[in-house]
């Protein structure tokens, strides 16, 4: 027999005896296959930047990875990020790649399309860590932040609110036919660039001036390119039950799923109205209508002093809002606006309180001491009322003023989560806990939404089994974005993969001491490349732009 021969015989039999050769090989596992079924022990490949085989099966891998019967899971994915502008300036996405998130969904807002004026009020707002504005469309901002480097993976919505003001600026009136027609081509020209849907935040401006037949207008174009809608609702309180019926007729008129952003009642006096919300949404979903939603998992909402002015005072941007609040008759007007139920905008200081209102991030260093501070408390420092101290530091810091808002009951929360159409959006960007990130004090869901549902209300509390949670982690929001090849261990799938502990995965961050990282997940693995290892982020980028059903 000649050598090659023999080589070549060698090579069948090794192939036969030991199996395939993959890239990694995780054994031992408790895989959690993100169907929401039972788990099973056994092993997963990846290959390149899929799964190439679970359970029992020959082979081994060129590195090989003993879980010792650590869970195994589908990458998790933040149905509500905020990290679009926090992953330009550090691509690693510590806080949620330490949960085991793989996916940031952007929404509420989005990057594109910005006008001239717009850049520049963006690259006015920003602090001491620069970044260019180089891009103009949407699909522009998606190829940037691809190119720059990214741990994750990312998606987007295009924002309504963003569309609106390219093209009346942050001025409070209708469109004209005219400029209707070309906010919808723009929603179209977002979508075949990969937008997931269309997307708004209804309480504030520019948004809150959008009548329910423009955002439906809108909505029916991205109906068209099979994607969803997406909103913070008009009112998570006095108004709740409306706004959600203003949710199902958008759904019904466009023909478009709706996903309700942080489902939840705010201010006590609303808690009760829970319950009826969540039979309306029950009702349209028997109905045949895709109603869907998330939640992060605490009782303080974030947001800036923007949500304690009425809107009329903020028309026509940050400069023009901070100029009447210099005005001591507009003064007075706010005042009065400030401290009086509202009919037709959403008051979230009547809702919590200057003491439920702690006061979380400045652009100015001389205010950074009320950093962690409630409203009442700085209020008492400067003797004066809270309204007008809240007026005050809008004026100061040059900045909506970054705040922590008390409105939920634990109770609520509970009841959301164990909805099973309820998946999971951390509501805020992903960081390190370093540098001038540790000048501001953000909401501890910024580091532990995730490990927090895991941890205290799987483990502990028991609201939902871990194969749910998983579930509502993974393949939920994935179908619901109508995204394929994700959010499921299946071969074929992109290996985004995480390895953690279910008894020790939990969060550590607080109000008091938010910048601490979770605990519990030890790898992390996006498109088949380790981006987190025993805890430590690796420096890999291996994040794609995730497009949605209509890209050309």
């Amino acid at each position: 027999m000649k050598p090659l021969s023999v080589f070549l015989l060698f090579s069948c039999l090794t192939l036969n005896a030991f199996g395939q050769t993959y890239d990694v090989v995780i054994r031992n596992g408790t895989l959690y296959d993100g169907t929401g079924a039972a788990p099973t022990v056994g092993d997963l490949a990846i290959q390149g930047d899929k799964i190439a085989a679970m359970g029992k099966f020959p082979g081994r891998g060129k590195r090989e990875i003993d879980v010792h019967g650590m869970a195994v899971a589908p990458g998790f994915v933040n149905m509500l990020s905020h990290a679009y502008i926090s992953l330009l300036r550090d691509g690693r996405s510590l806080s949620d790649i330490r949960q085991g998130v793989t996916l940031e969904v952007f929404g509420e807002v989005s990057m594109g399309p910005l006008s001239e004026n717009m850049k520049a009020e963006m690259r006015q707002q920003q602090d001491e860590e620069k970044f260019d504005v180089s891009w103009t469309t949407l699909g522009e901002f998606m190829r940037h932040l691809e190119q720059k480097g990214v741990a994750t993976n990312f998606a987007s919505f295009v924002s309504a609110s963003e569309i609106r003001e390219h093209e009346l600026q942050q001025i409070n009136r209708d469109p004209t036919p005219a400029e209707l027609d070309h906010m919808k081509a723009l929603v179209a020209q977002a979508m075949q660039e990969g937008a997931m849907g269309l997307t708004t935040a209804l309480i504030y401006v520019p948004a809150t001036f959008a009548k329910t037949d423009e955002l439906v207008a809108m909505a029916k174009v991205a109906s068209e390119y099979g994607g969803i809608f997406t909103a913070h609702m008009r009112s998570e309180g006095d108004r709740f039950e409306a706004a959600v019926d203003e949710m199902i007729a958008i759904s019904k008129r466009a023909k478009i799923p709706v996903e309700i952003y942080h489902l939840k009642a705010a201010g006590k006096s609303n808690w009760q109205k829970l319950d009826r919300v969540i039979a309306k949404i029950d009702s349209a979903r028997q109905a045949g209508l895709a109603i869907t939603a998330n939640m992060y998992n605490y009782t303080a909402g974030a947001t800036g002093l923007d949500a304690a002015m009425p809107p009329w005072v903020q028309e026509g941007g940050l400069q023009a809002w901070r100029q009447r609040l210099q005005d001591p008759e507009t003064r007075q007007k706010v005042a009065k606006a400030m401290t009086e139920p509202a009919g037709d905008w959403e008051n979230l200081a009547l809702a919590a309180g200057p003491e439920g209102m702690i006061l979380q991030g400045f652009k100015q260093d001389s205010l950074r001491k009320y950093v962690g501070k409630t409203l009442a408390e700085v209020a008492a420092q400067s003797g004066q009322p809270w309204y007008e101290t809240a007026m005050d530091l809008v004026v100061m810091d040059d900045s909506r003023v970054g705040t922590a808002y008390f409105l939920m009951s634990e109770e609520n929360v509970k009841k959301q989560i164990a909805l099973p159409y309820m998946s999971f959006g951390s509501d805020a960007a992903s960081i390190a806990p370093e540098g001038n990130r540790l000048k501001g004090s953000p909401h501890p869901r910024t580091y532990g939404n995730f490990a927090r549902l895991l941890g205290k209300y799987v483990r502990e509390e028991k609201v939902i089994s871990l194969s749910e949670a998983v579930r509502r982690l993974t393949s939920l929001p994935c179908q619901n974005l109508h995204i394929p090849e994700r959010g499921s261990l299946k071969p074929g799938y992109f290996a985004d993969v995480v390895l953690f502990d279910p008894a020790r995965i939990g969060d550590v961050a607080t109000y008091d001491q938010p910048h601490q990282l979770a605990e519990g997940v030890v790898d992390v693995f996006v498109n088949g490349t380790l981006v987190l290892e025993d805890g430590k982020p690796t420096g890999a980028t291996p994040g794609r732009a995730v497009y949605g059903p209509g890209k050309k």
